[in-house]
C-alpha cells in the first residue's frame, strides 16, 4: 500500500476516535493560554493546485499539470508563551499523484507524482481571548516558514496522441517554503493536556528547476534536459491531537480550604468584581477598596483578609493563579490608601467557595471577586 493510502486510511480510522471526547466537551471550560512545553501530531488530506511549467524564457507558460488528492502528516514541537503566542518547529510530508496535464498544445498525458518534505518554523497566536463567544473551544492562527524538499517520483508527461514528446523526472530539488495556519484545539474534559486540533493549512514554495530526460521522437532523446515547475500551492485539512506538558492534571476533590472560615457576624467585608481573565482595578473596584481602607481606620481590627476568586472558565490551576493576582491587586491598593501592609492577609483560592454555583466552564461574573474581610 502506498505510504499516501496508508495517510488517508488511518486518518478516517482515527478521526471518529480522535473526536470522541467532542460529546463531552458541553461542559467544557474554555482553555486557557498554553504555557510550556508540547508536542502535537495531525494527519489528513490535501489539495494540490495546478502547477504550471515555466518556459526557458522564465515565464509561466499556459502548460500546467493536474494532480489527484494526497496525503499529508505533520508533527511538531512547541512551547507556549502564556500570553497567546506559540513557537513551533515542525517536520511535514506531503504526496500528491499527477493525473493530467493542461493547455501543452497537445492532449497530454502525466504520471508519476510529487513528494514534499522538510522544517518549517511557525508563529502561532492563541485567539479565545480575541474572540470570546467560542467557549468549548480555542481557535489559533499563525504562519510560518521554512524549506521543503521536492521530490519528483517517476514524474512523465507525454502526447498521449502520438506519444511525442515525452519528458522523464526522477529528481529532487529544494524551495523556500511558507504556510498560513487556522485551528482550532479542544480539549479532553478530564484529561486538560491532551486535546484535538482541526486545521486548515495552506503551504507554498518558490520554483524549482529538476534534471529531466526529453524525447522528441523515436530514439531521439535529450538527457540532459530541464522541467522547471512554478510556484507550488498546497491546502490541506488535518486531524491530530495535541499533548501539552505545562497544563495541570485534574485535581482531586478538595478538602474544606482552613482559610476560608466564614467571616464573624462582626467582621466587615467588602466585594471587588473583575473583568473575564482580568486582574486590573476598575474605578468602581478602587472605590470599594478605597472605602474599606477608611473604615477600617474607625474600628479596631486584628487582621484584614484579602481573598481572591474565580469563576470556572479556566483550569483549576490558572484559577488559582488568576486568583492571587487579583488579590494582591486589591492588597496593593489598600496600601495605597494607607493600611499597613503587615496588617493584610492574601489568599489565592481560585474557582473554590462560588458566589454563584455553576458548573465547570462558565463564566460568572459575580464569582470573578475579591473579598476584603476586616477582622
Amino acid at each position: 500500500m502506498k505510504l499516501k493510502t496508508m495517510l488517508l486510511a488511518t486518518t478516517l480510522i482515527a478521526a471518529p476516535l480522535i473526536a470522541a471526547p467532542l460529546s463531552s466537551q458541553a461542559q467544557t471550560f474554555n482553555p486557557p493560554p498554553v504555557t510550556g512545553p508540547y508536542v502535537s501530531f495531525g494527519g489528513g488530506g490535501n489539495f494540490l493546485q495546478n502547477e504550471h511549467i515555466v518556459g526557458a524564457n522564465g515565464n509561466t507558460s499556459d502548460a500546467s499539470l493536474a494532480s489527484h488528492f494526497g496525503g499529508v502528516a505533520v508533527g511538531a514541537l512547541g512551547y507556549g508563551l502564556g500570553n497567546g503566542l506559540r513557537l513551533e518547529f515542525e517536520g511535514d510530508y506531503r504526496h500528491n499523484g499527477f493525473s493530467s496535464g493542461k493547455n501543452f498544445g497537445y492532449p497530454a498525458g502525466a504520471g508519476g507524482g510529487e513528494t514534499k518534505f522538510g522544517p518549517m518554523f511557525n508563529v502561532v497566536y492563541d485567539l479565545t481571548g480575541l474572540i470570546p463567544s467560542f467557549p468549548y473551544v480555542a481557535p489559533y492562527a499563525g504562519v510560518g516558514v521554512g524549506y521543503q524538499w521536492t521530490r519528483l517520483n517517476s514524474f512523465h508527461t507525454y502526447n498521449d496522441a502520438t506519444g511525442f514528446p515525452r519528458q522523464f523526472s526522477d529528481d529532487s530539488r529544494g524551495a523556500l517554503a511558507y504556510q498560513a495556519i487556522i485551528g482550532a484545539v479542544i480539549p479532553f474534559r478530564f484529561l486538560p493536556q491532551l486535546a484535538t486540533t482541526i486545521e486548515y493549512r495552506f503551504l507554498g514554495t518558490a520554483d524549482r528547476s529538476y534534471d529531466a530526460t526529453v524525447e522528441t521522437a523515436p530514439g531521439v532523446a535529450d538527457t540532459n534536459g530541464r522541467v522547471k515547475l512554478g510556484n507550488d500551492f498546497n491546502h490541506a485539512l488535518l486531524i491530530g491531537i495535541r499533548y501539552d506538558f505545562g497544563a495541570p492534571t485534574p485535581p482531586p476533590p478538595a478538602a474544606p480550604s482552613p482559610v476560608a472560615v466564614p467571616a464573624p457576624a462582626a467582621a466587615r467585608s467588602y466585594l471587588v468584581f473583575f473583568d473575564w481573565d482580568k486582574a486590573t482595578l476598575t474605578d468602581r473596584a478602587r472605590a470599594i477598596v478605597k472605602e474599606a481602607a477608611d473604615n477600617s481606620t474607625r474600628v479596631q481590627y486584628t487582621r484584614i483578609e484579602v481573598n481572591g476568586y474565580t469563576d470556572t472558565s479556566g483550569t483549576p490551576r490558572y484559577n488559582v493563579g488568576l486568583s492571587e493576582r487579583r488579590a494582591r491587586a486589591v492588597a496593593g491598593e489598600l496600601i495605597r490608601d494607607g493600611v499597613p501592609q503587615n496588617a493584610i492577609d492574601i489568599h489565592g483560592l481560585g474557582e473554590t467557595h462560588l458566589l454563584v454555583s455553576t458548573g465547570p466552564g462558565v463564566r460568572e461574573p459575580q464569582n470573578r471577586r475579591v473579598e476584603i474581610i476586616v477582622r
